[in-house]
């Protein structure tokens, strides 16, 4: 199966690299979000999405390259992904939040999955660090808590009931508690 593939792929290109707030490998964040798809019962490529989300952003892998190894689906729901580094961190949020709406329900459904996890990441960090954990971001509590809140309220567009995955209420929920 590709996902297999694709853990271990992501596996190698995030060798060396850690969270913001932790010494923990970065690979476990993927690696997270490729099971929550898997237990939902996803494709084998929207769950290998899931483990290559951040490679092409993080790594020096390339689209072309995930392509290449994963084929067209993969390599698509990975760049649906991926943002451009170039661009301040308010443009690349706001493409995402925009992107979002009318976003296929495989990419909201990969997109949700990355943001739950971050977010619930970033919940556990906050307990143990404070609010020193902004000190490692682009942006702060409140660009934070707009760009959460934005996703929250986008991620349901264009899906009917029977297409929501309950990790969607699950990250409506870990919104409105860490930004109350």
């Amino acid at each position: 199966m590709k996902r297999n593939h694709a853990k271990a792929f992501a596996t190698k290109a995030h060798q060396g690299q850690v969270r913001k707030n932790s010494s923990e490998p970065y690979i476990t964040h993927p690696i997270r979000v490729g099971e929550r798809l898997e237990k939902e019962g996803c494709s084998d490529a929207l769950i290998s999405a899931g483990y290559l989300h951040d490679v092409v952003e993080d790594t020096k892998v390339s689209i072309e390259d995930i392509e290449q190894q994963f084929g067209k689906e993969v390599a698509d729901l990975v760049a649906s992904h991926t943002e451009d580094k170039s661009k301040s961190w308010w443009e690349r949020k706001k493409a995402t939040v925009d992107h979002l709406k009318n976003a296929p329900k495989e990419v909201k459904y990969l997109i949700i999955a990355d943001k739950l996890d971050n977010l619930l990441e970033l919940e556990k960090e906050h307990k143990e660090i404070g609010d020193d954990i902004w000190k490692n971001f682009n942006a702060g509590y409140s660009q934070q808590k707009w760009y959460n809140e934005e996703i929250a309220k986008q991620m349901y567009a264009h899906l009917s009931p029977h297409e929501i995955p309950p990790y969607f209420k699950e990250f409506e929920q870990a919104v409105k508690r860490f930004f109350k």
